[in-house]
């Protein structure tokens, strides 16, 4: 069995309110995370994180939440390893740290938050019916855009591996 250390992480960043599509789109994209064998990461909570996580545990896929409170129960019920930190939203960027790629499904602020980590740190981030960025925002460089789940799970994926 390959070591775990040696699989490629792949961040979900999305709301914890979501709509219905991006609760969609996030189940997709934790489906395609597992069937490539990669680890999802996100915040661990409920909405989106919880649908990217169900979607990834459907597929026999592994699971990190790193929650922002100090009690393990409150992650959602498809997370693996629990991370409780008591960070509140700091936490957010131990879920970027952790990472080799990003996936932004919708989201919000915290989303933005999570993107502007990421970059900052020369992690790719695919967006996924996500935030737009312009040509004026040095961010760009390193976001990319996905029109379906699983291409932005190929992309991620690739990403990752350079």
């Amino acid at each position: 069995m390959e070591a775990l250390r040696n699989k490629i992480v792949i961040a979900v960043f999305c709301a914890g309110d979501p709509n219905d599509r991006e609760a969609k789109l996030a189940y997709e994209v934790g489906k395609h995370i597992a069937r490539r064998d990669a680890i999802l990461v996100c915040g661990g909570l409920g909405g989106c994180m919880e649908q990217a996580a169900r979607g990834a545990k459907d597929e026999g896929g592994l699971t990190i939440g790193i929650i922002p409170i100090y009690e393990k129960q409150a992650a959602n019920a498809y997370i693996d390893i629990v991370i409780p930190t008591g960070l509140g939203n700091a936490r957010n960027t131990l879920v970027a740290s952790t990472a080799d790629a990003a996936i932004a499904v919708g989201g919000k602020t915290g989303t933005l938050s999570e993107i502007g980590f990421a970059r900052k740190m020369g992690k790719p981030v695919v967006t996924l019916e996500s935030w737009e960025f312009d040509g004026e925002w040095k961010i760009t460089a390193g976001v990319l855009k996905a029109d379906t789940p699983e291409e932005a799970v190929e992309i991620a994926i690739r990403e990752a591996s350079k």
